[in-house]
C-alpha cells in the first residue's frame, strides 16, 4: 500500500494537483508491484525553490522540472519528490499536451527514481521510459 504525502509550497490550492498525482502514483505502485506499506512525499514548488535545490544538491545552476531524493535509510519511506509547477505549466505548453499529463509524467518519473529506477544507461533508460509510458497510458494521460 502506498501512502502519498502531498505538500504544496506553490500556491493555496491542492485540488488541481492532488487527483492527478494520487491516480498516477497508485498506478505506479501497482505497476512495479510495490510490497508493504510505503510512503512517498511529493512537494510542489516554484522555479526559484527547485533552482536552489538543483544548485545545492546537483551543482546545476538552473531550474529543473523534478528532483528526487531516494531515502536509503528507511524501510518504508521511499523518498521526496520535488516538482516545479512553473515547469509543469511551461513544459505542457512546449510539448503540446495537458497540464495533467505533464504533472503525471513528472510524478511518475520522480516516484520511479525513489523506487530504484534510473536512466543512466540506454538499457535502464528504455526500461524506465516503457514503464512511465505504460503507467500514463493506463491513467489516460497520453500526449
Amino acid at each position: 500500500m502506498l501512502k502519498i504525502n502531498l505538500f504544496n509550497q506553490y500556491d493555496d490550492s491542492m485540488k488541481p494537483y492532488k487527483k492527478t498525482i494520487v491516480k498516477v502514483l497508485k498506478q505506479s505502485a501497482k505497476e512495479i508491484h510495490l510490497i508493504g506499506k510505503q510512503i512517498i512525499n511529493i512537494i510542489l514548488v516554484d522555479n526559484q525553490a527547485i533552482h536552489k535545490l538543483n544548485l545545492d544538491y546537483r551543482h546545476k545552476d538552473y531550474a529543473t522540472d523534478v528532483i528526487s531524493f531516494e531515502n536509503d535509510d528507511s524501510l518504508n519511506e521511499l523518498g521526496d519528490v520535488f516538482i516545479s509547477i512553473d515547469k509543469v505549466k511551461e513544459q505542457a505548453q512546449t510539448y503540446g499536451h495537458s497540464f495533467e499529463r505533464e504533472l503525471g509524467f513528472l510524478s511518475v518519473h520522480g516516484f520511479l527514481h525513489c523506487s530504484g529506477y534510473d536512466h543512466l544507461t540506454p538499457e535502464d533508460e528504455a526500461i524506465m521510459i516503457n514503464l512511465q509510458n505504460s503507467i500514463l497510458k493506463k491513467c489516460n494521460l497520453t500526449r
